[in-house]
């Protein structure tokens, strides 16, 4: 017999901001997210513009700019657009991948209600947004 592995599920399970999901909650992130490979110098975020996607970087880089200021460099388990999603306003910062990376996206209706859904998310959320705005 042989055990089939869903990597997605592996990958969700390694990132810092799902770290206290349940092997349920995992499936239900899992099932909510697409995976996308993007080139280096693809913008994951726009500052000023209308956010609509949650993004989780699974692998490579990306620089983070507020005004045309470098603020920031993510990595795996770095995530972007939470502001943006949970506040109503627009995209606080610029995100620039420097590597090709693969990412989790989720949708703006299904990142609201897994937020809802999941008080650690949330929890882990609340811990990082404040900081965040004020960068």
């Amino acid at each position: 017999m042989r055990i089939h592995r869903d990597p997605k599920l592996a990958v969700i399970r390694q990132l810092p901001l799902f770290a206290n999901c349940s092997e349920a909650e995992i499936q239900e992130i899992a099932a909510i997210s697409d995976e996308l490979w993007l080139p280096q110098g693809r913008e994951l975020t726009h500052e000023g513009a209308h956010g609509q996607e949650f993004v989780v970087i699974v692998s490579g880089t990306a620089e983070v700019y507020k005004r045309g200021n470098h603020v920031a460099t993510l990595g795996p388990g770095g995530f972007v657009g939470e502001i943006a999603l949970l506040t109503g306003r627009p995209r606080t910062a610029t995100v620039v991948s420097t590597s090709s990376v693969l990412v989790l996206v989720i949708a703006r209706h299904r990142f609201l209600s897994l937020v809802d859904q999941l008080p650690g998310v949330r929890a882990q959320l609340d811990e990082v947004v404040p900081f965040r705005q004020a960068s």
